[in-house]
């Protein structure tokens, strides 16, 4: 299937690899089909692109590269989603980056309170909001 990006212009993805996100993410709810998309050249960044809307790309990393101890409740994310027959194994987690420049400093910062996390069994995602999280929304990858 091809579908239009933002970063990469039209490409073909496989349909197998496309994530349904029944609740869509906040603000974009009516968005509910999104691929992940890997770049060699940008590793470990990568993009969780709308298949509808070429405009929404949210760049997205693994936490766990930059903060091995991250614990997100996953089991709460399970039981949530109804998730049946899923482990915490089955699942990717990622976090959304910000990337910030100002004339001082280059500033990047991901969103631990707010992961999105995949089902990978069932190609479904959710991005969760951790509420009294002791994380940060703005936690700064560089100082990690």
């Amino acid at each position: 299937m091809k579908i239009n990006t933002r970063k990469f212009g039209e490409i073909d993805i496989n349909e197998n690899k496309i994530l349904e996100m029944p609740d869509g993410l906040p603000g974009f709810e009516s968005y509910t089909r999104f691929a992940l998309l890997e770049d060699p050249n940008s590793k470990p960044f990568c993009w969780f692109q709308s298949v509808e809307e070429s405009d929404l790309a949210l760049v997205v990393m693994d936490p766990f590269i930059f903060k091995p101890d991250y614990k997100p409740d996953l089991k709460s994310v399970i039981v949530l989603k109804n998730w049946e027959k899923v482990t915490e194994k089955d699942l990717a987690v990622f976090v959304v980056i910000n990337i910030s420049q100002t004339t001082e400093d280059k500033k990047i910062t991901a969103n631990l309170i707010g992961p999105i996390v995949v089902n990978m069994k069932q190609n479904e995602a959710v991005q969760v909001v951790f509420q009294d999280s002791t994380y940060s929304h703005k936690h700064n990858i560089l100082e990690s």
